[in-house]
């Protein structure tokens, strides 16, 4: 991937919902670093596509809220099917810094999935967020056989090559834990660099469901770990 990230060859992704009030300033950010931003607006009513295009955006609508794994692929079926190397995942509502952007791209050579991690910030979340993250990053770190941080951090980089090999099947936010366990026991390469937020804890933006989601991540991560044979990496 080394090619395409001196040429350019990388775009952002969004995905958004019910984010009208912040996604026009994520946009603009990303636009002064990156040349190409594709928000997927998951079933919006509140005027998020509008003001994605208008900060500069192009923008894919979907017509009810799939999810954040729909969004994700969605956008990633329109970015490396135009021919991106590599694409940047960010939120819509601010807490990931468009600043940070080039700490992911400096850990991108050679790397197939980079994490913005959040580890030293979670002294600043709530106790039981930040006892969710630390157990469940745990968990997952042992069905992907290898440790990792903070692996529901949305703050990413993915290679055409990873999304291409492993897929992103999952509609809702289990997708993003799913990908790492596949992507580990493939045999990608998947690297860490820590990140600034702009708040720490999301909480009150977050369309997250604990219990309902949980379930979800639980289910899908044990699946991908029982699957790991069929995607293997060619070198």
């Amino acid at each position: 991937m080394d090619d395409d990230l001196q040429t350019g060859r990388i775009g952002a992704a969004i995905p958004a919902y019910q984010a009208a009030a912040s996604v026009g300033a994520v946009v603009a950010g990303v636009l002064r670093l990156l040349p190409e931003v594709l928000v997927v607006d998951d079933g919006s009513t509140d005027g998020t596509a509008a003001a994605a295009r208008q900060a500069g955006a192009r923008v894919v609508s979907l017509p009810a809220n799939q999810g954040k794994g729909a969004a994700l692929a969605t956008a990633f079926r329109d970015l490396f099917g135009r021919g991106f190397a590599a694409v940047v995942t960010l939120d819509a509502d601010g807490q990931h810094l468009p600043e940070e952007i080039p700490k992911l791209l400096a850990a991108a050579p050679g790397a197939d999935l980079v994490l913005g991690v959040r580890d030293h910030l979670f002294t600043e979340m709530s106790g039981l967020r930040r006892a969710s993250n630390r157990l469940s990053s745990a968990a997952i770190s042992l069905l992907a056989g290898q440790r990792l941080c903070d692996i529901q951090t949305g703050f990413r980089l993915y290679s055409r090559r990873l999304v291409g090999a492993v897929g992103f099947p999952e509609s809702r936010f289990e997708a993003e834990s799913a990908v790492v366990v596949r992507a580990a026991r493939g045999g990608f390469r998947v690297v860490t660099v820590p990140v600034r937020l702009g708040f720490a804890d999301g909480r009150t933006t977050s369309h997250y469901r604990p219990l309902v989601d949980s379930v979800r991540i639980a289910r899908a991560v044990i699946q991908a770990r029982f699957q790991a044979r069929s995607w293997r990496r060619s070198s």
